[in-house]
């Protein structure tokens, strides 16, 4: 029996280590799957500041929405990204810290990698995110062009629900009483038109889109609005709650979810 025990005692100690692990990364589910990226958490961050360079990676339109103050923008998927990068570091030792969104987003650490794979080093994921930052620190963060932040004016998912449609429930007002757009660019709609003759192809862009709000706040119609996967509108929620209207939806799932089977 004490030989027994001896035997699966190194056992037991590998599964109480996983299960510590499992349960410490809990909060920041991703960090398992990227084990060669260093992180870097909010008060550490805010404490090196001026001592680190900052770079957001997401899309341009999610930057102009919501950024860490004096970010630099530099999206992942853009051509020179590592070129920025390896031009940077030969004349800069400070560290790198790229974000994104929060704790289940994978911009910041695949930046992180990618950094690493064009031989630039000293890089960080501050895998917390544009959201956990700016409930700690709302001066330092920018929202629409305007800083300090109220965080208050971050919005929550329950009223993201609230202004999701069904795919089905969505087609369903489609019609004259309200005003359709298609905010996908014209790579992401591939040729596809759900609704033909009853929409408009809108760029993401709020200086565009301003008269299709006034249109509808003026002619009293609901704004019907989808992009490809149910992602950019969430973004797209803060310039619309910006102007007042109250009367818009989005498709859930956009794009995507529309043609799924049912």
């Amino acid at each position: 029996m004490k030989l027994l025990k001896l035997l699966l005692l190194p056992l037991l100690l590998i599964q109480t280590a996983l299960l510590w692990a499992e349960g410490a990364n809990d909060e920041f589910p991703l960090r398992v799957q990227y084990p060669n990226v260093k992180t870097i958490g909010v008060a550490e961050l805010s404490a090196k500041r001026h001592e680190v360079i900052v770079f957001d990676v997401r899309s341009a339109y999610e930057y102009d929405t919501l950024h860490i103050k004096e970010a630099r923008h530099l999206p992942i998927n853009g051509k020179a990204f590592t070129q920025t990068l390896q031009k940077l570091r030969a004349t800069s030792e400070k560290a790198f810290i790229f974000y994104c969104n929060g704790h289940t987003c994978k911009k910041s650490y695949k930046a992180a990698k990618k950094a690493q794979f064009g031989r630039v080093g000293n890089v960080y994921a501050f895998d917390a995110g544009i959201f956990d930052w700016t409930r700690a620190y709302p001066s330092e963060a920018v929202l629409l062009g305007e800083s300090p932040v109220d965080p208050g004016k971050l919005i929550s998912k329950a009223k993201l629900t609230a202004h999701m449609l069904e795919p089905g429930a969505f087609a369903l007002r489609v019609g004259d009483t309200a005003i359709t757009l298609d905010i996908r660019d014209r790579l992401q709609r591939g040729g596809i038109t759900l609704f033909p003759t009853r929409q408009r192809f809108v760029p993401l862009d709020n200086k565009k889109l301003e008269r299709f709000v006034n249109k509808a706040k003026s002619q009293n119609k609901t704004l019907l609005i989808y992009d490809a996967v149910g992602k950019q509108v969430q973004w797209l929620q803060y310039y619309l709650e910006s102007t007042g209207i109250k009367d818009y939806y989005f498709m859930r799932g956009g794009v995507k979810a529309f043609l799924e089977p049912r």
